[in-house]
């Protein structure tokens, strides 16, 4: 019997991703670095230093040559500015019912403070466990993250469905042995294919949770 929902933020309960690239993909040119949008998409759910460091590594920048902290730093400050934290009514609007239920977790690979700012101010009290890039030493695709918010809810990771949008996100809940959902907000469906489940639309997400 399922005991916790574990939720992705970005792609999953906000849509927010255009805002990441938009932002990491100025801050990089202003330093002369080439970015490919697909690669941060493919990447979502990653530590953000992570995926900054293979746009890098794509465009043949050398690292060594760059202030990585202050570009970080520099992010994560226009990002809390500019960025639009706009919720998926139908999904945000089904969590107080699911909350009489289950446990409830969310688990990103998004900076803690942009992770806490949007969860504080769009679903206050809602959540039991939140879990984000600066709270685990591998992030996802690794299944730590998942496997730290099981520990916390003090459940079984068999008793948990994970309900994610990203390639690496799917692969880490799987890796934790936990049943997993996905919507392709943002990418191929097909690149979802390892979920247990695959949606094509919200709509259709909050249909499965509204039938649990």
């Amino acid at each position: 019997m399922f005991k916790a929902l574990i939720f992705d933020m970005d792609g999953v309960l906000i849509d927010s991703m255009p805002s990441h690239v938009s932002i990491i993909s100025e801050l990089l040119a202003e330093v002369g670095v080439s970015v490919d949008a697909r690669i941060i998409y493919e990447m979502e759910g990653a530590k953000t230093i992570d995926i900054v460091n293979k746009l890098i590594e794509k465009d043949g920048t050398d690292p060594s040559t760059l202030d990585l902290d202050g570009i970080l730093a520099e992010y994560r400050l226009e990002f809390e500015k500019r960025a639009s934290f706009t919720p998926f009514e139908n999904l945000a609007s089904i969590l107080p019912l699911l909350k009489e239920k289950f446990l409830l977790a969310v688990v990103s690979g998004a900076d803690g403070s942009i992770v806490h700012s949007a969860i504080n101010s769009l679903f206050p009290s809602v959540f039991d466990v939140v879990i984000t890039g600066d709270d685990v030493e591998y992030a996802k695709p690794n299944p730590d993250p998942f496997l730290k918010a099981a520990e916390m809810l003090n459940v079984e990771n068999e008793s948990c469905i994970v309900i994610e949008n990203a390639i690496m996100g799917v692969e880490a809940a799987k890796r934790a042995g936990m049943y997993c959902v996905a919507v392709p907000t943002y990418i191929e469906a097909s690149l979802l294919s390892c979920a247990d489940v695959l949606f094509d639309t919200h709509s259709e997400l909050v249909e499965f949770l509204h039938s649990l």
